[in-house]
């Protein structure tokens, strides 16, 4: 274990434009065991505790060109000095000065000619105040860093949950399991082409697979039959959507309850023709407005047990166009805008996870 760095002695500026002034300062705090670096003006003043981040700054208020209330009310305008206390050294007795000298943001104030007993207690003091200031930053600053590893944590554990639903259903069909890693491609492309928020798009990303988990509970002779259904099989193939839902309804995270909404509400359709509640428009939630035209394209792309592939220019033009069983009015206006200007993106990612 490599030893802490040794801590550098308090540092204090002393910033006056009478050289014998300074050194008188300087004199006294070095006896009592602080490090002092001087200024002549306010300019050199600013400058110096952005470069030397001085401890405490004892600051003269009758200076040429920038005078010392004007120096001090820099030095808390900047976000970089604020922390930094200052003792304001002044002549001046009238009260005004002195409130003025508080009203610009010193922190104290010493009557000249200077006493080193009153010196020492309030450049003491500010220290104090100082150091723990600088605690309690380091403290927020350490708890940030903990709640966002913290947060990372939990996000990751989130998303292990998700991976692990996922690979449930791949077992129930293996094309499904290459089917869900695409939707998520799509789900984000159609996200970000739609300027959705950032995390939005991530969201989606990682809640967009779990749509179909609610399959695991449909009977194999069901779900893998090929052929079409009979009235009564497709009646339950379309309760996947409840199934769902009930299975990611207890889940707390953002993605789970995502998984949910989508999972219920994918077939939906914007027109009131789709299942399970006939929702219409923007009544059907914006996740499952993507994820619908996602799954759409996707299953009109891949082989199924009960039917064959579409090639992508085909799929565009039903989606688009529509065949009678699937037309433009099932889809929210503004994604199946965004899906005509994404379809070569889909195309690519539908050839580069085929085989995934």
């Amino acid at each position: 274990m490599s030893p802490e760095p040794p801590q550098r002695p308090t540092r204090i500026l002393v910033v006056d434009d009478e050289a014998r002034n300074v050194k008188l300062i300087e004199t006294l705090l070095q006896v009592q065991g602080y490090a002092t670096i001087s200024a002549g003006n306010g300019t050199e003043a600013l400058a110096m505790a952005l470069s030397e981040q001085p401890d405490l700054i004892l600051l003269d208020v009758m200076m040429p060109d920038m005078d010392g209330f004007e120096t001090v009310a820099r030095l808390k305008a900047d976000p970089r000095t604020r922390p930094v206390p200052v003792i304001m050294v002044t002549a001046l007795d009238d009260r005004d000065s002195k409130l003025r000298a508080l009203d610009a943001g010193a922190e104290e104030f010493l009557s000249k000619p200077i006493d080193r007993a009153d010196l020492t207690v309030r450049v003491r003091n500010l220290l104090r105040l100082k150091e723990y200031g600088d605690f309690l930053a380091d403290h927020s600053r350490i708890l940030e860093v903990q709640v966002k590893e913290r947060t990372a944590q939990l996000e990751e554990a989130y998303r292990d949950t998700v991976f692990t639903l996922v690979r449930a259903a791949e077992q129930k069909d293996e094309e499904t399991g290459h089917h869900i890693r695409r939707i998520s491609h799509y789900c984000k492309l159609l996200a970000e082409g739609m300027n959705l928020p950032a995390d939005f798009s991530d969201l989606i990303f990682h809640a967009s697979p779990m749509h179909d988990i609610g399959k695991i509970g449909i009977a194999d002779h069901v779900l893998l039959k090929p052929g079409s259904f009979t009235a009564e099989e497709w009646t339950v193939m379309r309760t996947h959507c409840t199934l769902g839902a009930k299975i990611l309804a207890s889940g707390t995270s953002p993605y789970t309850r995502m998984g949910a909404e989508i999972a219920l509400n994918h077939h939906e359709r914007w027109d009131g023709s789709g299942y399970p509640s006939g929702l219409t428009g923007e009544a059907i939630p914006l996740a499952a407005r993507i994820m619908q035209i996602c799954d759409v394209y996707d299953a009109l792309r891949s082989k199924r047990p009960y039917k064959q592939p579409i090639d992508h220019a085909r799929c565009v033009e039903i989606i688009t166009r529509g065949d009678g069983r699937v037309e433009p009015e099932h889809f929210d206006p503004a994604v199946l805008g965004a899906f005509a200007l994404q379809a070569d993106a889909f195309a690519a990612i539908y050839a580069q996870l085929t085989d995934a």
